[in-house]
């Protein structure tokens, strides 16, 4: 499913303790990674702040990495997320969701923090919502070329 071509998407790199973010503006010409958000994966406060970064936007739809194995079947936390995705669609019913494969991003993400110069906590503080950036470039990237 294509998102209207105009609007902002946020990106969701969900984990149990920590969500990254990213987002793109409007005309999808830029993308940054967001604060990462640390609590429970599953409560309430999560939600809460996704639809805030939501109303901050126009927002076109939510792109969610699902964690899959490297054979492409649903991994044991795809469940979870998908569970989490359903409570979000509850929370924001009108913002269109797209899934993505997330199992690579970690590793992209971390290879551009090292080049990137960041260290030790620096890195481990970035790399969730840098995870989410790097699921939203291809994301974007393929919406370009159909």
């Amino acid at each position: 499913m294509s998102a209207p071509r105009s609007g902002s998407v946020i990106a969701i790199d969900h984990g149990e303790k920590r969500t990254g973010f990213a987002v793109t503006d409007a005309l999808r010409l830029t993308i940054e990674p967001l604060p990462p958000y640390h609590g429970d994966g599953d409560g309430e406060g999560l939600l809460t702040h996704i639809a805030n970064l939501a109303a901050e936007r126009e927002l076109a739809g939510l792109l969610i990495g699902i964690p899959l194995n490297a054979d492409g079947s649903e991994s044991g936390q795809s469940a979870k997320v998908r569970a989490f995705a359903a409570r979000l669609a509850e929370r924001l019913p009108n913002v269109a969701q797209h899934f993505v494969d997330e199992h690579l991003t970690s590793k992209e993400a971390e290879a551009r923090l090292v080049e990137a110069g960041y260290v030790g906590a620096q890195r481990k503080a970035r790399r969730d919502s840098w995870s989410a950036l790097v699921m939203l470039e291809e994301w974007v990237q393929s919406e370009s070329r159909t």
